[in-house]
């Protein structure tokens, strides 16, 4: 079925069992973002509450919570969308399975974006104050809208083809924003949005921005793919949506999706900042307040009968992991097109995404080799990170194909001990120092600022991997508790860093000397011992706050080393050396992904929402049984 709006959509889901109204009243504040994080974190239904408090509209949950769900919502127009990235990925397709591909043209034509007069968004006004404030986490700095659909024309080119939709943060309320009169943006630079705002400050004009929510969902999903900078995010929503995107063409301004549930428009001024945060967001720690541009409101549309879709975003995994999954299975072939001798990049949702990527590629030189090295997988690493998003990656772990025919990049343990094996500390590690990291990332020097490690690793098993702690090991003081948290990898506990602060700006010197302190305790606990030390057996040593809660699970490890670390700062190693610019070590690689006091606080829930959210689920209760 191809939704002309959400409220198609979801009478769909309605009908086929998917969705769950709820009329009891229901707070803005904390607890409609805990129950969200409960129906994802159980495979609920979506949730329709229609008695938000503080606004009249109803707001819908889950909407995107199962792999199940998403392919039932793009059931009818998926398999379209494959085929187009099938001729994509290799023409030859067409020629060799025409009937396959019969109704590809139909397809392509619901690509194309079109122009119409009006549109049911534009049925009445509000006010951005009436509009849901739901805020997710108690340290948020306002209410935010989390599923928005941030719209700009090129100025210098205006109209559809050249389009961005993505989705940024948005907060409508809190700090020093004029209520209903202003609204924070928060963008990175290099997004396409910024090349939009950057050419309309060199033409000296505001950059006219719409805020979609809502709609058909295909919108939505839309506004995260990595399409190539200059093709409209519109032309995907097309197709993967089954019927072309109606656009309302403005003269005063960027054109306005007419299915839209709601749609706030404004202007952002040259030169225009205001503090925007703090905010939970998707590495699983606070976003801090930060100074980015303004949208002066000027309008606030909404459709009849519109709702108001939101969803949590915090430590991995969350709603947005379905996202993540649903473009891996529809770009996933194109990558070998785009990065050649690359078969597959998995971002690591578990991890934060950004922070570590798996790649697997081909080593052609290593038949003519005497000793098996990574070459070519090299090339292939500088490639996956010149990539759009998969530049903001601190840590590639690429692997050479033909090494085990087996190699599933998703069985992300199997895929570390095949690294393990086979990486030489001592040749295989490359650090790409003073760049660009995700702005969201706090391990790093400063705001999108820190480090990248690429670790290639190709040729036959050469290290084994440890599976018990030595009898005979003996830890420098401060540091205990060592447990093993996979084979090859050993947790230890390290002295404590100081907290983080929610003021990033406060006391920059004494954050700047207890960072000092915590590379001298690593330097420290490598030089207490020899590169043929018996804590040598392991092939990374982590250093962290809980050993246990690290060694508990496959995803504590990954969140908690690779959200916390930046490779230049946090990466060292027993026997460590210097060769020609070189880095390497002899013994183990030791990390150290302990909190430090330029990091950001963690994201988590407070007692009082959760006492909350457990009597409406309890029995009798107006949730229980949704998760």
């Amino acid at each position: 079925m191809s939704y002309r709006s959400l409220q198609e959509c979801t009478d769909d889901l309605r009908r086929h069992g998917h969705l769950r109204e709820v009329d009891h009243p229901i707070e803005s504040n904390l607890v409609a973002a805990a129950v969200q994080r409960r129906l994802f974190a159980a495979g609920g239904p979506a949730v329709l509450m229609r008695n938000l408090t503080g606004t009249e509209f109803p707001v819908l949950a889950n909407l995107y919570g199962t792999p199940e769900r998403v392919r039932f919502l793009f059931r009818h127009s998926l398999d379209a969308v494959r085929r187009l990235v099938e001729i994509k990925s290799d023409p030859e397709n067409l020629k060799n399975r025409p009937l396959r591909y019969v109704g590809t043209p139909l397809t392509a034509l619901t690509m194309l974006p079109r122009s119409v007069r009006r549109g049911p968004v534009l049925a009445n006004e509000t006010t951005v104050s009436r509009l849901p404030q739901i805020t997710s986490w108690p340290h948020d700095g306002g209410a935010f809208v989390t599923l928005p659909q941030v719209y700009s024309e090129d100025p210098r080119a205006p109209g559809l083809n050249k389009s961005n939709l993505g989705m940024y943060r948005v907060q409508l309320s809190g700090n020093e924003y004029a209520t209903d009169a202003e609204i924070g943006l928060h963008y990175q630079t290099h997004r396409s949005i910024g090349v939009h705002h950057q050419a309309a400050r060199e033409l000296g004009k505001p950059l006219h921005v719409n805020i979609f929510v809502g709609g058909p969902p295909s919108m939505a999903v839309s506004a995260v793919m990595p399409l190539p900078e200059g093709m409209s995010e519109l032309t995907f929503a097309g197709a993967l949506g089954g019927r072309r995107v109606r656009m309302v063409k403005r003269r005063d301004g960027a054109s306005i999706h007419a299915d839209a549930d709601f749609c706030i428009c404004g202007t952002i001024e040259d030169g225009r900042l205001l503090p925007e945060g703090p905010f939970g967001d998707h590495l699983g720690y606070y976003a801090l307040t930060h100074d980015f541009p303004v949208l002066k409101v000027h309008k606030v549309y909404h459709r009849d009968g519109a709702i108001w879709p939101f969803t949590v975003v915090g430590r991995p995994p969350q709603e947005d992991t379905m996202f993540g999954e649903l473009i891996h299975e529809i770009t996933g072939p194109l990558i070998p097109t785009v990065l050649p001798g690359v078969e597959a990049v998995h971002a690591v949702d578990a991890a934060g995404v950004h922070p570590l990527l798996l790649a697997v590629g081909s080593e052609r030189y290593m038949p003519f080799l005497e000793e098996q090295q990574p070459q070519e997988l090299l090339t292939q690493a500088h490639a996956i990170l010149g990539q759009g998003q998969l530049s903001l990656a601190k840590f590639l772990l690429i692997a050479a194909r033909q090494d085990e025919a087996g190699l599933d990049i998703h069985d992300i343990g199997a895929f570390l001990a095949h690294m393990l094996r086979r990486a030489d500390w001592t040749r295989d590690l490359h650090f790409h120092t003073q760049t660009t990291i995700d702005t969201l990332d706090y391990s790093g020097f400063s705001v999108n600022k820190g480090s990248k490690l690429v670790v290639a690793a190709t040729g036959s098993p050469a290290f084994e991997l440890a599976t018990e702690v030595p009898a005979d090991l003996h830890l420098p003081e401060g540091f205990n508790n060592p447990i093993v948290a996979l084979p090859g990898v050993l947790a230890v506990e390290g002295p404590r860093c100081p907290a983080p602060s929610f003021d990033y700006d406060v006391s920059r010197t004494a954050r700047a000397a207890h960072d000092e302190q915590a590379r001298a305790e690593i330097e420290r606990f490598c030089d207490a011992f020899a590169a043929d030390g018996s804590i040598n057996r392991f092939r990374w040593v982590l250093v962290v706050d809980d050993s246990r809660f690290v060694a508990e699970s496959l995803n504590n490890l990954l969140w908690a080393v690779f959200t916390r670390a930046n490779p230049a700062t946090d990466v060292s190693g027993i026997g460590a050396f210097i060769e020609d610019k070189h880095w390497g070590c002899r013994g183990a690689l030791v990390i150290d992904a302990r909190i430090k006091a330029h990091h950001a606080p963690i994201v988590e829930e407070d007692p009082e929402t959760t006492a909350a959210v457990e009597a409406l689920a309890a029995s009798g209760g107006p949730l229980h049984g949704l998760y």
